[in-house]
């Protein structure tokens, strides 16, 4: 699968659970969104994190 539309997918999901947690009413459902925008923004930077060591690999090898 395409790293950049995994990206993009969990950019989408995040801003689409935040969204949903600012309207929620109760504690239990906030605790709930608040887990899964955790979750997603730890993916999230798990793939920032591999592109930045993969560009700086790059930058190594034009050396």
């Amino acid at each position: 699968m395409d790293p950049d539309k995994i990206m993009d997918d969990l950019s989408k999901e995040l801003e689409s659970a935040l969204q949903t947690m600012s309207k929620v009413k109760t504690v239990e459902e906030k605790v709930s969104y608040s887990h899964v925008v955790k979750n997603i923004s730890e993916s999230l930077g798990i793939f920032l994190n591999l592109a930045s060591d993969m560009m700086s690999l790059d930058r190594d090898e034009d050396k």
